[in-house]
């Protein structure tokens, strides 16, 4: 049987505002025809404008959703407002589900084999089983060429880069401008670095801050390391060679990851947050191994206005297998399977949860690592929440005056999953006295 969410946890899965007011309205028992569950699966027919019902499922163990509506959003406010009766317990037990679910379901289940077989198949290939050995030495030495070609612009690049912050140095942080930072971004895309060109680009919005004299020194230090470890790259140890290359820009591609050994773990969801860049929005989801300890971010990305991943719910508690990118402190990977198994208790996250003081060994370990880090999931334990920091550790400015985790907290110690950064800590989530889920 899945654990039940809480209501909050079920908004939480909305695309946006409009969709968790449109849920809580089709959330009632009239609203549906007929409804039921079979303890992994949700299902049931929603009267609608038409003469048909929509008929909407979700398969608890991933989850994933089902509707027959013409709702581009996802999850929809059927398959929303499904969750939250059965949340509140309006959702019957059946022994058995109606074909039209099981069909959905079989199909998946056809999907996920097709998919765990290509991994496979990309594994022996990386193992050189799947190709000729000539064939894999010719398709070898042509990636070498490409890229030594692109290692030498980037080089010319990040050369120039190294130039531009002696001068900015010498001459002083007040002549700083936006269109200096402009331009050498321009430069360093047409270089072959983009991963450098976003870190110069996000400049202007250092120098709009309060303290931005020693937060723009702060930058220029830190890209300035960049440009020195990937001229100095051949001298780093692997891991960390391969750190400076992925946050110059040379991209790793999602089947290589997958093709690289998993770590299977018990992974507590500790919660998300969503950030829009141009015209994309990004989703990061921070993870915690409970057996292993390890920290882990899934990344998705959609245009604005178009579905995001909603396959990871803040809360739970999921078995499953997950392939790292590569680097001196992994935390970006990808989900390569998911085990069925039955989830542990909404409050399991607060055994993984670590003083502030071990907290903070844990981010100067990483930071050691990885100096370029500009997040890491933290789980506090026994923290009082105050309105500019947390158990002695300060919150980011856009977190300041937490009330509603002070209100959950009442003046007394609880556990607090949080996004720690350079400028402060980002709460998350936390849980009250009966271990259930409160989405910050």
């Amino acid at each position: 049987m899945i654990e039940r969410w809480s209501r909050d946890q079920v908004l939480a899965l909305a695309p946006d505002a409009s969709s968790q007011k449109a849920a809580q309205g089709v959330a009632a028992a009239g609203k549906w025809s007929s409804r039921g569950t079979t303890g992994s699966v949700l299902y049931g027919e929603c009267k609608g404008s038409g003469s048909k019902p929509y008929l909407a499922c979700v398969d608890l163990s991933e989850p994933a959703y089902r509707c027959s509506c013409p709702s581009r959003k996802f999850p929809c406010k059927h398959a929303l407002g499904l969750l939250l009766l059965w949340s509140a317990d309006g959702v019957p037990a059946e022994e058995a589900a109606p074909q039209w679910v099981t069909e959905w379901l079989d199909g998946r289940a056809e999907r996920a084999a097709r998919s765990a077989a290509r991994v496979e198949a990309s594994r022996a290939d990386a193992a050189g089983v799947a190709d000729g050995e000539a064939a894999g030495k010719e398709r070898v030495e042509r990636a070498e060429r490409a890229e030594s070609v692109r290692h030498a612009r980037v080089g010319a690049g990040l050369a120039e880069l190294e130039r531009w912050l002696a001068d900015q140095i010498r001459q002083g942080l007040a002549s700083s401008a936006e269109h200096d930072w402009d331009g050498l971004a321009k430069r360093l895309i047409d270089a072959q670095a983009p991963g450098v060109a976003g870190l110069v680009s996000r400049l202007t919005q250092v120098r709009a801050e309060d303290d931005w004299p020693g937060r723009l020194l702060e930058e220029y230090a830190l890209v300035n390391l960049l440009a020195v470890a990937y001229r100095r790259r051949a001298d780093l140890p692997g891991p960390l060679a391969q750190t400076v290359q992925i946050r110059t820009g040379f991209p790793v591609t999602k089947e290589e990851v997958l093709a690289g050994p998993a770590v299977r773990d018990h992974w507590h969801v500790l919660g998300g947050r969503d950030d829009e860049h141009d015209r994309l929005t990004a989703r990061r989801v921070w993870l915690k191994g409970r057996a292993t300890g390890r920290a882990a971010l899934i990344l998705s990305f959609a245009p604005q206005g178009q579905p995001l991943d909603a396959s990871l719910v803040t809360g739970t508690t999921i078995d499953a297998d997950l392939a790292f990118y590569p680097g001196a402190a992994p935390l970006r990977a990808l989900v390569a399977a998911r085990h069925p198994a039955t989830p542990l208790a909404a409050g399991a996250a607060g055994r993984v949860g670590v003083s502030a003081d071990e907290a903070l060994d844990e981010v100067a370990r990483v930071l050691a690592e990885d100096p370029w880090t500009e997040s890491w999931p933290v789980v506090l334990a026994g923290v009082v929440p105050g309105r500019a920091s947390v158990g002695g550790l300060p919150l980011h400015p856009r977190a300041r005056d937490p009330w509603r985790l002070i209100a959950v907290s009442g003046g007394h110690p609880v556990t607090l999953a949080a996004e720690w950064t350079p400028q402060g800590l980002r709460p998350l989530t936390t849980w009250d006295d009966e271990g259930t889920a409160v989405i910050l």
